[in-house]
């Protein structure tokens, strides 16, 4: 903000914000324009209030009240009347004067009111009806209003590849500096750094320790930053100073000793630059010394009420984040019956809680927090939150990416990441991270947005020891695909294919080899289609199956008590859905007789010759012997296989323990397959007797084929093949039952040695070989070590125990073949979720408004957590804030 005298251009002094609300100066061509402030006049008060603004300008020191100055301005004017300045004043404008021209000028610019300080109980005076001289063919260079923003959330946090501040709008470069200031310095602790120079050195890790509070690396560029003079950097600053804020240093030989270019950068004057910088960042952190907060003395009471209205409508934005549901209703005025979900709960809080009623209703209406850009601020800190929960329970520890890609409601590409790792306390977790949106779905488009993601919270691609996809060829190409070009920079980054994904397409390769069960399954989907081919047939069905279950009942045939025999309908059978064949057999077998009774009044009613004709196809189909063989048949191995499917979907399932459930499942087919023959034709046969259909002669002829849970087995033993991961057996040693059969201790050295290299030093590979034959004579033994039943158990035994302080590197071992992942139920469950939140009707949701509220819907455990007072704080860290809240 400037205010121009004799051609002299007078800024204001930095860290000082002037709301409109205030006072404006505009020059334009030399002339003063003064804003008007209704009917008050300019006295004293007035003026103090401005020259809080202006301490050192020459102007205000020669004028006692603001009238003085207009007196002294325009005394030579014959123009200007020597009264009150309120009708008919014209201001002379100098003639040839070269006034400055202000660019880059740094000035606040009020975009949002809520963001504006308030004056309480400030008399300022008005200019009425004042004439300015108007100079023709003269260009003014128009302010642009409008702007586009930025979104926090997608700020780049490497030091080599961030925009400068300059770059950014000058509305807006104050939000994204305390946004950068807020996360802290890029410091991301590598194992190995890049060598460089002629003496090849490198940077190092330590180096964080003694300038925590402004170094910076980026592995980009293999360059040193500074964060405080990169936050308030300028194009045309001190020589020198660009060093640490776009080139970057990396001339390492010169860090340390007596001239140490650390040291140099930061300074001994108090007033070098840097130091300068840091105490920026510090005035425009500290909320206390900002104008508002000088001029407007709130009580404690205040802030205590403005902290009450704020969680009103923090409770309200997490509950209906909780239940997703749409924030905003169609039209929010106060004259309509329905002002949308927000409003409406608002009130209800307030039609029980007079107190917060008082509150907002006294509030100031440009001060009520409840507008719709307020609600997505709320969101963020909730997912800023939520985050930062995440990344400090990963820590350090190593870690596994699952990733999936759908397409949302708008049709756009997202990419949902998952991070699966082992927390202090033993347990596996897999936690939903956010959204991605994706240009295209090409593995090097998924990799920059992972990597993208990863830098912005400081997590190592070096500490990646697994990757989860479900096998789509953009993911598991072995040359292009995405697990390819992850492992060529973390060669430790083990790819694994989903099992769950694994079972269904052995399910579905299995039913389209066979032939009759690939007959079956079309069969199938006909019948369904066409008993639910319309409202009337659906209702059909759902009367006569209540009528069945009553009839049952009578006779005894079936159980009652609360859940069972509710009435339902046919399922489809879908390839893509995990289960999605065996509830479809089940439901048709329940309901069996029904759907016959359906398909003969479709026969015996329709006048369509078409659909009588589909009726009587499907219920021929329906009736043989054959397809009720068949159906029995796939009820029994999809019975085994379903539950193999379900545990997969756990999200602390460990992959040996996976391993285990493969190799019971393919057990139990194969028992089914030598045993079960008798019991299932007499199930066959019963069931067709007591429903009139034919059954065929059991010593006829007939020609051998090959047998169909024979199918289903080999597709299983093809894809869950135990030998074609030598990383999986050698894994298997430390499984509490394989070690209480036979502890192998020379296949875990041989683990270590041929997969986890980079996790142990050869000083560890040694002790480690003693700390195994311990453990063997030690815990194996343990009688409470023979009641765990997978090595999820032995983690958090170990830990609870506290046996892990003695056995650090066993421990350490069990959390790497932990992280490894087993399906992707949690990326499937975050795109189900997706569904949910972002509907048909909400189709207009931004990509970061949705990722914030996907974040409270999935992750609502951590965020149960959150106190509002913490949420209150961390909103008013966001930005500045017009009302204070502490």
């Amino acid at each position: 903000m400037f205010l121009q005298q004799d051609g002299e251009a007078k800024p204001r002094l930095p860290g000082t914000r002037l709301a409109a609300s205030y006072v404006n100066f505009y020059t334009a061509n030399g002339a003063i324009i003064l804003p008007q402030f209704g009917d008050q006049k300019w006295d004293d008060e007035a003026f103090h209030v401005v020259s809080l603004a202006f301490p050192d300008n020459e102007i205000m020191k020669k004028s006692t009240t603001m009238l003085d100055f207009f007196k002294r301005k325009c005394s030579n004017s014959s123009e200007v009347n020597v009264g009150l300045p309120t009708t008919n004043v014209a201001i002379p404008i100098p003639e040839n004067v070269d006034a400055p021209i202000l660019e880059n000028v740094d000035a606040p610019i009020l975009e949002n009111v809520e963001d504006a300080p308030i004056l309480e109980n400030v008399d300022a005076p008005i200019l009425e009806n004042v004439h300015f001289p108007i100079q023709e063919n003269v260009d003014v260079p128009i302010a642009q209003t409008q702007f586009q923003r930025v979104d926090l959330d997608s700020l780049d946090y490497d030091p080599g590849t961030r925009k400068q501040i300059w770059e950014y709008h000058v509305n807006q470069r104050d939000e994204i500096r305390w946004a950068y200031i807020k996360k802290g310095p890029h410091q991301l602790p590598l194992k190995t750094y890049k060598k460089s120079g002629k003496h090849n050195r490198n940077f190092q890790a330590s180096w964080y320790g003694y300038h925590s509070t402004w170094l910076e690396y980026s592995p980009t560029t293999d360059a040193a930053y500074c964060l405080p003079c990169f936050v308030f950097n300028n194009p045309n600053g001190v020589v020198g100073q660009n060093t640490f804020t776009v080139g970057g240093f990396r001339n390492w030989k010169k860090v340390g000793g007596k001239d140490c270019y650390f040291q140099s950068h930061i300074g001994k004057d108090p007033n070098s630059a840097h130091r300068v910088a840091e105490q920026k960042c510090k005035d425009l952190m500290n909320q206390w010394q900002h104008l508002q907060r000088v001029v407007n003395h709130f009580t404690t009471e205040q802030i205590a009420n403005n902290r009450l209205q704020l969680k009103a409508t923090i409770f309200i934005v997490r509950y209906l984040a909780f239940q997703a549901i749409a924030f905003r209703g169609r039209d929010e005025s106060y004259s309509t019956l329905n002002r949308g979900n927000f409003f409406e709960s608002l009130g209800i809080v307030t039609f029980w809680n007079e107190k917060v009623a008082e509150i907002i209703e006294k509030a100031p209406k440009n001060a009520t927090y409840t507008s719709p850009k307020i609600q997505k601020e709320i969101l963020h800190v909730f997912s800023a939150k939520v985050k930062k929960t995440i990344r400090e329970e990963i820590g350090d520890a190593k870690f596994c990416i699952m990733v999936d890609e759908a397409r949302d409601e708008s049709m756009k590409e997202q990419m949902a990441v998952v991070f699966r790792y082992v927390d202090v306390e033993g347990f596996v977790k897999e936690r939903f991270f956010g959204l991605i949106h994706v240009a295209n779905t090409a593995a090097l488009t998924l990799k920059n947005g992972i990597y993208s993601l990863l830098s912005q919270h400081c997590l190592d691609i070096q500490n990646v020891r697994g990757q989860g996809y479900d096998g789509a060829s953009n993911m598991r190409g072995m040359w292009n695909g995405l697990q390819a070009l992850i492992l060529n920079d973390c060669p430790y980054a083990y790819y694994i294919h989903c099992f769950a994904h694994r079972l269904q397409l052995a399910l579905v390769k299995a039913s389209k080899q066979v032939n009759a069960i690939s007959h079956f399954f079309l069969a199938l989907l006909f019948l369904i289609k066409t008993v639910n081919a319309s409202c009337k047939r659906n209702d059909q069905l759902k009367v006569a199956n209540a009528n069945e279950i009553a009839r049952l009942i009578d006779l005894e045939e079936l159980e009652t008590g609360s859940g069972l025999n509710q009435i339902g309908t046919l399922q489809r059978p879908v390839e893509t859905r995990w289960s999605s064949h065996f509830r479809s057999i089940s439901s048709l077998l329940g309901m069996f007789s029904s759907t016959v009774e359906v398909l003969l009044n479709i026969i015996d009613d329709a006048i369509d010759g078409e659909h009588r004709a589909e009726a009587e196809s499907a219920y021929e189909g329906l009736t043989s012997f054959e397809f009720v063989f068949i159906l029995h048949l796939e009820k029994e191995t999809m019975e085994i296989t379903d539950k193999l499917c379900q545990a997969l979907q756990s999200q602390s399932q460990d992959i040996l323990n996976a391993m285990h459930l493969v190799s019971s499942t393919k057990a139990l087919i194969q028992k089914f397959r030598d045993d079960g023959w008798d019991g299932l034709l007499t199930t066959v046969i019963s069931f067709c007797e007591k429903r009139c259909i034919d059954v065929l002669d059991m010593n006829a002829r007939y020609v051998p084929r090959r047998g169909r849970a024979h199918s289903q087995l080999q597709e299983l033993n093809y894809r869950f093949d135990e030998d074609a991961m030598e990383l999986l057996r050698l894994s298997s040693a430390l499984e509490p039952r394989e070690a209480l059969k036979s502890f192998r201790s020379s296949d875990l050295c041989l683990l270590v040695e041929n997969f986890y290299p980079q996790d142990f030093t050869d000083y560890d590979k040694q002790v480690l070989k003693k700390e195994l034959y311990h453990f063997e004579h030690n815990v194996v033994q343990d009688p409470e070590f023979k009641e765990l039943k997978s090595l999820s158990e032995l983690s958090q035994w170990l830990v609870r125990t506290r046996n892990l302080e003695h056995y650090k590197l066993v421990y350490r071992i069990v959390r790497l073949v932990l992280t490894l992942p087993v399906s992707m139920a949690t990326t499937e469950r975050a795109f189900s979720a997706m569904k949910v939140v972002k509907t048909n009707l909400r189709n207009k949701m931004e990509n970061d408004f949705l990722t914030n509220s996907l974040m409270l819907y999935i992750e609502k455990d951590i965020v149960s957590t959150f106190s509002l007072d913490s949420i209150v704080d961390d909103f008013e860290d966001l930005k500045e804030r017009r009302v204070p809240f502490s």
